[in-house]
């Protein structure tokens, strides 16, 4: 499993992978249809990254909480939000396999490609319920099951994850109204190596 040392060497130039930009407009625009239409909206993105996807979120929001582990994420995040000059996102280092949950209630939760990275993916569904306000909203974008090739023979996270499982793992953990929808496809190698990844968005709710 990548560490949180090679997230932050990837920092720096996250922001100039055409894939990763395209990939984020597309979570983003998924995600915005299934939002309550309100403009006082608080969310939290957990595993923000440079903020790529709450950038594109933005207009939607009253306020963003921002969440990440990696201290060079964070740091190119808030070089970002200093020059863009905005006011209502909130960068802030968590990692909720070691730290405690924040006090703060949220009406969206959403995350993206972080849940297979995460060794105890139920736990986090569980905190992330707890946090969500009610009514509240759960979004997250990840791996349909794959066969470990998308990052390879070394990572220990999980390879993907099947939607009718993760549906009963999401049920469990309280969540209702849970469905699916297929929302961007990422193709990797080339000529017949090459494989293609579809990545799923799963909308729940806490009621």
């Amino acid at each position: 499993m990548p560490s949180i040392t090679d997230f932050d060497e990837k920092a720096k130039t996250w922001d100039s992978d055409p894939v990763k930009i395209a990939r984020a407009f597309a979570m983003a625009e998924g995600i915005r249809n299934h939002l309550p239409s309100s403009s006082q909206l608080v969310g939290l993105e957990y595993g923000c990254g440079t903020g790529l996807l709450s950038f594109a979120l933005l207009p939607h929001f009253k306020e963003i909480t921002l969440a990440d582990s990696s201290a060079g994420m964070l740091a190119v995040l808030v070089e970002k939000i200093a020059a863009t000059g905005v006011t209502k996102m909130k960068p802030v280092m968590l990692n909720l396999e070691s730290d405690p949950l924040p006090a703060e209630k949220y009406d969206v939760i959403y995350t993206a490609m972080t849940l297979h990275h995460v060794a105890d993916a139920d736990k986090l569904l569980y905190d992330f319920y707890a946090i969500l306000d009610s009514p509240g909203h759960l979004c997250i974008v990840d791996l349909d099951s794959e066969d470990g090739s998308f990052h390879g023979s070394d990572f220990t996270g999980h390879k993907g994850f099947d939607r009718d499982e993760l549906r009963r793992k999401a049920q469990e953990a309280g969540f209702r109204n849970i469905h699916f929808t297929t929302i961007f496809q990422i193709t990797k190698g080339e000529g017949p190596g090459q494989t293609d990844f579809p990545l799923f968005l799963m909308v729940a709710e806490k009621i």
